[in-house]
C-alpha cells in the first residue's frame, strides 16, 4: 500500500514535494516582512494595527506584560525582517525557525484573546503559520533551499 489516492501518480507526487515544500516555506516566510515593516517602520498603515513603530510597538508589549518592551520591539522585527528573508532561502532554516516559532506561538496565545476567527484577529491564522514554521524548524529546508546547496542540514 503506498498511501497514494492514485497510486500510479506517485512519481509525480514525489517529484512535486520538493517544490510544494519550498513553495509552502517562501510563503510562511515572507508574510512576516509586512508585518515587520509595518510595526518597525509604519508602513501599511490602513492594516488595521495601531502599531507605527518600534517605539510603539515596545510600549504596546509594556501594556500586554511583555517587559521590558524597549528590548523584545526590535527582536521581534528584526526576527520578522531578517528572519523572514532566511527562512525563504532556507537558509539556516532550523535555527531561524526557533524564534518565527516562538513569535507566532506568542501571538497565538494574544490573538487568542479576539477568539477563533482570522477576520475578528482571532488565533486561527497565527496557529496556522506556526504549525507551518514548526514543520520546517523539524524538517529542515529542504532539498530545495540554500541548506541543501551549502551542504549545512543542521
Amino acid at each position: 500500500m503506498t498511501g497514494y489516492v492514485f497510486p500510479q501518480l506517485a512519481g509525480f507526487y514525489n517529484a512535486l514535494l520538493p517544490w510544494v515544500e519550498a513553495l509552502l516555506r517562501v510563503i510562511i516566510a515572507l508574510c512576516l516582512i509586512p508585518h515587520g515593516l509595518r510595526s518597525g517602520f509604519g508602513l501599511f498603515p490602513e492594516t488595521g494595527m495601531p502599531v507605527k513603530s518600534t517605539k510603539m510597538l515596545g510600549e504596546i508589549l509594556d501594556k500586554e506584560g511583555y517587559r521590558p518592551g524597549k528590548l523584545w520591539a526590535p527582536i521581534i522585527i528584526i526576527t520578522e525582517l531578517v528572519g523572514g528573508p532566511m527562512l525563504a532561502l532556507g537558509l539556516f532554516t532550523r535555527p531561524v525557525s526557533i524564534p518565527i516559532f516562538i513569535l507566532l506561538v506568542m501571538s497565538i496565545r494574544e490573538h487568542g484573546q479576539f477568539g477563533w476567527f482570522w477576520n475578528k484577529q482571532g488565533a486561527e491564522y497565527p496557529l496556522i503559520w506556526a504549525a507551518a514554521s514548526l514543520y520546517f524548524l523539524v524538517r529542515g529546508g529542504g532539498p530545495i533551499s540554500l541548506d541543501a546547496q551549502i551542504g549545512w542540514q543542521f
